[in-house]
């Protein structure tokens, strides 16, 4: 089954980015903010699910969509990270792991973490084209989310089970570390090479 309408829990810098890169790739696409009713009737109304907002308020959207995500891809964008830049989980779990936990019935594949939000509704810097790693458990949300991010332009890899999201979550940090406290700036990507 191919997801047509995309759901954007987040209208920030990430919601918005992959809001413009799911509509150039043809999608029905809405994106909402922190209205209660309109996330509810957005993630009612999509076929898949992106959850764009900060980590910290997992807890409050999950409870406010609550079943409205059984049985549809939840797409993890969320970088598990404190307010001083340190990964809020780890080794043992993860960020998208404790968000399956939490809506044990949505299918949920972790992506596009490790991408900063200006190359997001492209997967390019300038004219290299990015990796979006895809981790989960299911099989049809892995396969939707690899088909989307293929859609927006990324070069789409399978990164595993859902466990994986424990290394691009790390991934996705130094990433920022790179760009924002090594003085790299956001012109930067992760691209896996491969034949």
């Amino acid at each position: 089954m191919t997801a047509k309408k995309i759901g954007i829990l987040g209208n920030g810098h990430v919601g918005s980015a992959l809001a413009r890169g799911t509509e150039r790739a043809g999608y029905e696409v809405k994106a909402v903010g922190s209205d209660k009713k309109a996330q509810q009737d957005t993630a009612r109304w999509a076929d898949l699910v992106v959850l764009a907002i900060p980590f910290h308020a997992v807890d409050e959207v999950l409870g406010t969509v609550g079943d409205a995500l059984d049985g549809k891809t939840l797409v993890d964008v969320t970088n598990a990270v404190t307010p001083e830049m340190k990964l809020a989980v780890g080794f043992t779990t993860s960020g998208a792991e404790e968000i399956q936990k939490k809506a044990p019935r949505a299918r949920v594949a972790k992506a596009f973490n490790c991408v900063f939000a200006q190359h997001m509704d492209t997967g390019r810097v300038g004219d290299q084209r990015l990796t979006a790693f895809v981790a989960s458990d299911d099989a049809r949300a892995k396969s939707e989310t690899l088909e989307l991010a293929r859609n927006i332009g990324f070069d789409a890899v399978d990164a595993g089970p859902l466990e994986s999201a424990r290394l691009l979550e790390p991934l996705a940090l130094l990433n920022m570390r790179l760009g924002f406290m090594l003085g790299m700036g956001t012109q930067i990507g992760i691209e896996l090479v491969h034949a």
